[in-house]
């Protein structure tokens, strides 16, 4: 890696951290470049604005997860069930976004608070990410691992929606990542009431 990339990505590691930390609007060019002991011009060399800079951590940390999911369902056999798809899936997702990365847990967090430009900027990526669950949930769908009535749409918010939630709560010292992941299929895939037997 080269000394300008190296410098760059060191950057966006920074930001990254601070952000997570302290929120959009509380980070500044001036308060990364001191916090990278380096003088708020040289920054511009690598970025052109604060914008770029969130904008490639979003991206970024979309990116970690998506790789994490596509990742642990391509090390499955093709035989693999639905329902094994779907549970390693969400616990691939977790895992990149609970353990992992400063990015995965700023793109989360602040997405809501960037300006419009960025979050448009966003969208490409984090539609991919979506798309990635909506082949697997249509999959499910159409052999019958799920109710054909079953809106997908509505669906796939809830998981990722749910599973984002989890930076708000989790914590560590309890439990696991993998393990919070099985409780949360368990709970999505089976249900949580019990039907009477003469339903």
């Amino acid at each position: 890696m080269k000394k300008a990339e190296a410098t760059r990505l060191r950057i966006l590691d920074t930001a990254a951290r601070l952000f997570r930390q302290n929120g959009y609007a509380a980070v500044s060019l001036r308060g990364i470049a001191a916090a990278e002991k380096m003088q708020g011009g040289s920054l511009y060399y690598h970025f052109r604005s604060k914008e770029e800079i969130i904008t490639d951590v979003l991206n970024i940390g979309i990116e970690i997860v998506h790789r994490a999911v596509d990742d642990a369902l391509a090390a499955l056999p093709p035989t693999a069930s639905h329902d094994t798809r779907i549970r390693t899936a969400m616990e691939a997702h977790l895992q990149a976004l609970l353990e992992h990365s400063d990015y995965t847990s700023a793109n989360v967090r602040i997405f809501g608070q960037v300006p419009k430009a960025v979050q448009k900027a966003n969208l490409k990526v984090r539609r991919a990410y979506e798309e990635c669950w909506s082949d697997i949930l249509a999959a499910a769908q159409k052999a019958g691992a799920i109710n054909k009535k079953t809106d997908l749409h509505i669906v796939r918010l809830m998981l990722i929606g749910t599973m984002n939630a989890t930076l708000e709560w989790f914590d560590p010292k309890r439990g696991t990542a993998d393990k919070l992941a099985a409780q949360f299929a368990d709970n999505i895939l089976n249900g949580i009431l019990i039907k009477p037997e003469n339903s």
